[in-house]
């Protein structure tokens, strides 16, 4: 028998095949169903399969459509009597194809949804269960490699799905754990109201960025959370109305005040009403601040009546420094004529009685200008502190004190000396040297003290 005539015989043991009908052109391979329960899932593309299926099947004269596979009996998976053989095979590979093509999306499927890995290794065990009774020719064996890697893969994937789970689901614990007891903190003590509600905005963005979590503990730390926002709205909410009473109080104390400075706003009783208006000063920013829409309102009407009065003590001033200008003249040429004559470092009580008629005159003068008021009494303070200081120079010269110092003077170099010469007698050079120096500095202080005593004796002699 020829390999020709062989190929178009079954083998031995092979079940003779019985006529069937003709398969339409629109036959194919079982489609696997989605598990129940799972979601439909966006198409996955996939490029077609194709295959040669001459290279695993035949069709013999009675049209019977042969499987040839490794390891296994040829089997009959059809009936071919609509056309030519190769038609029949064609037909049949594509069912074949359809079938690689199932395979295909399966993996491209775990690739890019690794999370549907359970729903993806039922689909690839039944189409690997089914593999044996397929109407279909191709190479069923590296299909068969394909599906048990790829339910190898989904035992992996699911593993790794756990995994994620498990750490998508211990990250939202910890991260909904820490804003509810962040929102606790707030929501009982904080008082940055502004900052606090943005925060409380930020952190619910925050929770719904924390997925993974079962419903129960979700449930729980969103009560804990929404319950402590709650807390702070209430206590910011009674922080505002407290707030609003505060503000009332004070709008009606600031209209009391307005009435009060308008009151005064004609007085002409200058340094009393100014000291008046400090004081309503003072309570105006003791009173806080008014409702928003009526406090610049409010303190307008208050400044206008405390410039009524300002400006009309002003012109009043203005006035009288146009009178005081000639006092200023006067005492500039009361200046000129004694500075010059008051010296007391010639004569201290000559000195003095020209200081004396210098003042009497000065105060029968009068006012001078504001402006130049402190000019003036820096002038004749001047010249009061030249004799001020000669006077207490004098004093402190014909101290008694200071003449019962300069003898306490001699008296420590007299002993000093007497020390040092009883050392040097002694052989005590070093000793005696020491004593010595000393003796001579309280003897040079005293002389000085001395000196400063006589001269002062001398001037006052002079005066005489």
């Amino acid at each position: 028998m020829t390999d020709k005539q062989q190929s178009s015989q079954p083998q031995t043991g092979a079940a003779r095949p019985k006529p069937g009908p003709r398969p339409g052109p629109g036959a194919m391979p079982k489609k696997v169903k989605p598990t129940p329960g799972t979601k439909a899932q966006a198409p996955v593309p996939v490029h077609p399969v194709r295959s040669n299926p001459a290279d695993f099947g035949r069709v013999d004269a009675d049209g019977a459509v042969w499987l040839r596979r490794e390891g296994h009996e040829d089997r009959v998976v059809g009936q071919w009597q609509a056309g030519a053989p190769e038609e029949g095979l064609k037909h049949f590979g594509a069912k074949f194809d359809d079938l690689a093509t199932q395979v295909a999306t399966l993996e491209t499927r775990l690739s890019t949804q690794p999370e549907q890995a359970a729903s993806i290794k039922s689909s690839a065990s039944e189409l690997l269960d089914g593999l044996d009774h397929a109407e279909v020719v191709g190479d069923l064996d590296a299909l068969q490699v394909k599906l048990e890697a790829l339910l190898r893969d989904c035992d992996k994937a699911q593993q790794d799905v756990a995994q994620a789970k498990a750490e998508r689901k211990d990250r939202a614990l910890r991260g909904k754990r820490a804003l509810a007891e962040e929102a606790e903190k707030l929501g009982e003590s904080s008082t940055e109201w502004k900052a606090t509600g943005d925060r409380f905005r930020t952190m619910v963005d925050e929770w719904r960025g924390f997925r993974g979590l079962d419903q129960k503990t979700d449930d729980e730390l969103w009560e804990r959370f929404s319950r402590a926002r709650e807390q702070f709205n209430k206590r910011r909410g009674a922080h505002f109305a407290d707030l609003d009473k505060q503000r009332e109080v004070a709008r009606r104390k600031k209209e009391e005040l307005i009435v009060a400075a308008e009151e005064l706003q004609h007085s002409t009783r200058w340094a009393e009403t100014s000291a008046a208006y400090r004081d309503l000063m003072d309570q105006w920013k003791a009173a806080g601040h008014a409702p928003r829409k009526v406090d610049d309102e409010l303190w307008e009407r208050f400044r206008a009546a405390r410039e009524v009065f300002f400006n009309a003590r002003k012109a009043d001033q203005d006035a009288r420094d146009e009178e005081f200008e000639e006092n200023a003249t006067k005492k500039q040429q009361l200046l000129d004529e004694y500075s010059s004559l008051i010296d007391p470092k010639a004569h201290l009580g000559n000195a003095q009685r020209l200081l004396r008629e210098l003042q009497e005159k000065w105060d029968e003068i009068g006012y001078v200008p504001r402006a130049k008021i402190r000019e003036f009494e820096d002038k004749i303070g001047a010249i009061e502190k030249r004799v001020t200081d000669a006077v207490e120079e004098k004093w402190r010269q014909t101290d008694p004190e200071l003449q019962a110092r300069v003898d306490q003077f001699f008296a420590k170099a007299k002993d000093l000396q007497q020390q040092a010469n009883e050392a040097k007698e002694a052989a005590k050079d070093k000793l005696a040297a020491k004593l010595q120096e000393q003796a001579d500095q309280w003897r040079q202080w005293a002389e000085t003290a001395q000196a400063s005593t006589k001269s002062e004796s001398d001037s006052e002699s002079e005066e005489n």
